[in-house]
């Protein structure tokens, strides 16, 4: 396994336990969304810890220059928090990952597939798209117990 895969292994490991653990803060502090919001600050500061150790500041100078449309990651990112954070104490844990898994499946495809957003163009084939399915099945029987 390539140190790709094990670092988005161990990223894919931490989805749940971010759901579980933010939905929990939530559910003790009576909001979801104060709790997605100090998910963010904590997030912001780790972040720029990084960021100064490891890339200097001198990234930020060209912010301006970056089409805008990139900054809906952002956004992306707090739908999916806050979403997560409110939705799974209802819904479970794994219902919600489910589902999530199940979109970024569809929306990996259709970014890998049509090179979207600056990414390396691989085309859906049929073995492909089986392939993905059989992902998506196996996410779903885990959720039928």
């Amino acid at each position: 396994m390539s140190q790709y895969a094990a670092v988005m292994l161990l990223a894919g490991v931490g989805i749940p336990i971010l759901a579980a653990l933010n939905a929990a803060l939530g559910r003790i502090i009576g909001s979801p969304t104060v709790a997605g919001a100090v998910l963010f600050l904590v997030a912001f500061a780790a972040s720029a810890l990084v960021m100064v150790l490891f890339s200097g500041t001198a990234a930020l100078a060209k912010l301006s220059a970056a089409p805008k449309h990139l900054f809906l990651a952002g956004v992306l990112i707090a739908f999916y928090v806050l979403t997560i954070t409110h939705i799974a104490p209802h819904f479970g844990v794994g219902n919600a990952v489910f589902f999530v898994l199940l979109g970024q499946l569809i929306s990996a495809a259709a970014i890998d597939h049509f090179g979207l957003f600056g990414a390396q163009v691989s085309p859906l084939s049929l073995v492909r798209a089986a392939g993905i399915s059989v992902m998506a099945l196996g996410v779903w029987i885990t959720q039928l117990a």
